[in-house]
């Protein structure tokens, strides 16, 4: 069974200067992660220098820990106008070699369209992600959608998206749903999960987080088939951003194992 943490768990470390990429690699080692799942902003260098590409392929190789899914920002589908969504494409061609040369096997993308409704941007989304994926798939890379930002956050829409793009993945984040719509969408998308994120925010004094129903989730996720990487987005309320993803991988493995 494979574990992953994705490295904006560490955002306020490493956004502090205790902590980079190189030292994320070695903490998941350390502390029991299977796979690397890093946020794009944490290798960002990689985007212009080879050269600090091959340390980070070659911390990981030193470890014996490969990379899973890259999340990338800032190359999401749609944008205003046809000159910025030009741009963002480059850059999400850039990521997809970036996360081949690593050995990445997703990359997650936006689809983009902060308050415009789904309808209305559904075709450029569609066919942008069609693109993307036919890029994609030869090199080896699955292109996956989050549950993050925009009309394609809400599940009244989501899963028309999926259902229109052949080979679209969905990075199933426990959390990020709209208020309101949580236990609709754990169990209408747990077939579509691809990857996972679960988010935990505080622990009580058995090493739990009160405010999530992991359990129910996982449980949905197992009854539809699931077979993927067990991921971890903490996002901790009192700071402690490692302790949170120690205590967090604790309690999946006591669901789970």
């Amino acid at each position: 069974m494979d574990y992953s943490l994705c490295s904006y768990s560490f955002n306020r470390i490493v956004a502090a200067g205790k902590m980079d990429i190189f030292g994320y690699i070695t903490f998941n080692k350390d502390a029991g992660f299977t796979i690397l799942d890093p946020w794009m902003k944490h290798i960002e260098r990689g985007y212009s220098d080879n050269g600090f590409l091959d340390e980070v392929k070659a911390a990981a190789k030193a470890v014996n820990l490969p990379f899973g899914c890259i999340a990338v920002d800032g190359a999401n589908i749609y944008e205003p106008t046809a000159e910025a969504r030009a741009e963002n494409r480059q850059r999400a061609y850039r990521w997809l070699e970036v996360s081949h040369y690593l050995g990445a096997k997703q990359v997650r993308i936006d689809a983009g369209g902060r308050d415009i409704a789904a309808e209305a941007i559904f075709d450029i989304v569609v066919d942008g992600y069609k693109d993307i994926i036919a890029r994609a798939q030869p090199l080896g890379l699955e292109v996956i959608i989050e549950n993050h930002w925009g009309p394609y956050q809400h599940p009244d829409n989501l899963y028309k998206l999926l259902e229109a793009v052949p080979g679209l993945g969905l990075l199933f984040d426990s959390y990020n749903w709209p208020a309101g719509t949580h236990q609709q969408a754990w169990v209408q998308y747990a077939k579509y999960a691809t990857a996972t994120h679960f988010k935990t925010f505080r622990f009580d004094e058995h090493g739990h987080d009160p405010d999530q129903d992991i359990p129910k989730v996982i449980g949905l996720l197992k009854a539809a088939g699931y077979h993927g990487c067990w991921g971890i987005e903490s996002c901790p309320t009192d700071g402690d951003e490692v302790g949170a993803a120690v205590k967090t991988l604790a309690w999946l493995k006591e669901i789970l194992e």
